[in-house]
């Protein structure tokens, strides 16, 4: 067998060219020793400032899991801010979640950065506190109960940043760099909410190796959400104070990633601003992170005290390049291509019932079915009993149709048949009473377009892709954060008569909003 050594040195040749862009930095630590400590390429390409283990990058999302040990460190029992939580969403129709539900993501709010969209906001708007303050502050429902289901949503870190502030009386950075930072020692990381520069000067990457990167241009202010600057050093010094800790129950990171379950019990895979899910079969904790032109990652396995850091100031998978190093870490023989198995008879569109959103299947390769459902695509593996999954999600034919199980979001369901051709004449103007937005279907020359308009401005139109019977979708390629919310889904409702009476727009981090057409 080939050694460790010899292992993680040939992928350190490997990584630049299998993970092509500007720059990038990895570290692989085993017992709070360093084995691996890289960096390549540059920080600034027009500038030509080298990436360096000093170079300070945009850990983004990452800082969830940060934002969460600041409200365990100050408050024990985070329940204490329940009552500041409602007072931030003072329009709320029903009970505000909890202090921990934002926590953990099960708040049942909808995503700002999705909710953006719906406003009309541009890809490259400016989006401060003003804005988020409002969007935020707008809610009146929830798409889901807080506690049942699980949902991506940043604000739920920036309204507990905001909290913090209001409760402490310090500003997020003081309290980042006196009760996080300075313990574990990161000497360099800092609060960076402002994404259109850092301060060293490094600049993330839009673009590919065959067409060519260009700085991305981003215009937000981050907080608790996403704000947070570190170097590789810094990441490296809190993942041994994480390993030095780890016995202890009562140390942050422990607390950040002790079990976490739903309302009725079922353990949640996401907790804390961590991910817990398995890599390469062993139990690990960690997260994501991105901004246009930026991608990290970073994972504890603690049964094998391994951690892996992966810094790209591009768009290559980050989190992929992490399960390279931790695979030749562990010695781990690539898999064998598996035989190909029939093409499955249930490939098709459907929708889902809770969430009223539309299911797209269809076959990506000889063994992989492409599910377009959340806001990316997911590749799910054949199986011979007809069956199709993926990490967190899972497609299996029986009880009277094809049913999706998502555990990660405590959801299972019979998808509905969406078959035939949509009727296209949907072409007018519809209002969001909760939003007060709207959204245009135009006729342009027999190919229908949509688009949504907003107090954040107007967005572009685009071209509609029909789904199913009076089921539609309108794409979002592009938007304020790195990820776009995905397809929207447009499901429209007919009165007796057959007119058009209505519509629900959603995606999976923004469900079930009602328009009525403006007459």
């Amino acid at each position: 067998m080939t050694s460790l050594s010899a292992r993680l040195e040939r992928l350190l040749e490997d990584l630049p060219r299998a993970y092509p862009g500007p720059g990038g930095a990895v570290a692989v630590l085993r017992r709070g020793e360093v084995l691996i400590r890289h960096a390549w390429g540059w920080a600034n390409a027009e500038r030509r400032i080298p990436f360096t283990p000093r170079t300070l990058f945009r850990m983004c999302s990452i800082t969830k899991q940060f934002t969460c040990g600041l409200v365990l460190d100050a408050f024990p029992d985070p329940s204490v801010l329940d009552g500041d939580v409602s007072a931030r969403l003072p329009r709320l129709e029903q009970a505000a979640p909890s202090a921990l539900h934002l926590c953990h993501n099960q708040s049942g709010l909808r995503d700002y950065w999705a909710v953006a969209m719906l406003h009309g906001s541009p890809a490259e708007a400016p989006f401060g506190d003003t804005e988020a303050a409002r969007v935020i502050a707008g809610a009146r429902t929830l798409h889901f109960t807080p506690g049942t289901r699980y949902s991506y949503v940043n604000q739920n870190f920036r309204i507990l940043s905001d909290i913090l502030q209001d409760r402490t009386g310090r500003g997020l950075a003081d309290l980042l760099r006196t009760r996080i930072f300075a313990r574990a020692g990161m000497d360099s990381a800092l609060l960076a909410a402002d994404t259109r520069a850092m301060p060293d000067g490094t600049e993330g990457y839009e673009g590919s190796q065959s067409g060519g990167f260009r700085a991305a241009e981003n215009r937000i202010q981050w907080t608790g959400d996403a704000g947070i600057g570190a170097c590789l050093e810094d990441m490296i010094a809190w993942e041994r104070h994480i390993d030095a800790t780890r016995d202890d129950p009562d140390a942050l990171y422990s607390r950040l990633s002790a079990p976490v379950n739903f309302a009725d019990g079922t353990r949640a895979e996401y907790g804390f601003g961590l991910n817990r899910k398995t890599e390469l079969g062993r139990v690990a904790s960690g997260h994501g992170g991105a901004l246009r032109g930026w991608r990290s990652h970073r994972m504890y396995l603690p049964e094998e005290r391994v951690s892996i850091v992966v810094m790209f100031n591009h768009l290559s998978d980050a989190h992929a390049a992490a399960v390279d190093l931790l695979t030749a870490v562990l010695g781990e023989a690539a898999a064998q291509p598996p035989a190909p198995i029939p093409e499955p008879d249930w490939l098709g569109t459907y929708l889902e019932p809770e969430t009223g959103l539309a299911v797209r299947l269809n076959m990506a390769s000889d063994r992989l079915v492409r599910l377009r459902y959340g806001h990316v695509a997911e590749k799910l593996d054949l199986h011979a009993d007809g069956s199709a999954s993926s990490g967190g999600t899972r497609l299996r034919p029986g009880n009277g149709g094809l049913w999706m199980d998502r555990p990660q979001e405590n959801q299972s369901s019979r998808l509905r048949p969406s078959e035939g051709t949509p009727a296209t004449d949907i072409a007018g103007r519809y209002r969001c009473e909760e939003l007060d937005a709207v959204v245009t279907i135009a006729d342009a020359g027999t190919v229908l377009y949509g688009g949504f308009s907003g107090f954040l401005g107007q967005g572009r139109m685009e071209m509609l892709d029909p789904v199913g019977p009076d089921i539609w979708a309108l794409p979002c390629p592009r938007a304020l954060d790195h990820t776009p919310p995905g397809d929207w889904t447009l499901s429209f409702r007919r009165g007796a008569t057959g007119g058009v009476e209505g519509l629900e727009v959603g995606c999976w981090l923004s469900r079930r909003l009602v328009y009525a057409p403006v007459r």
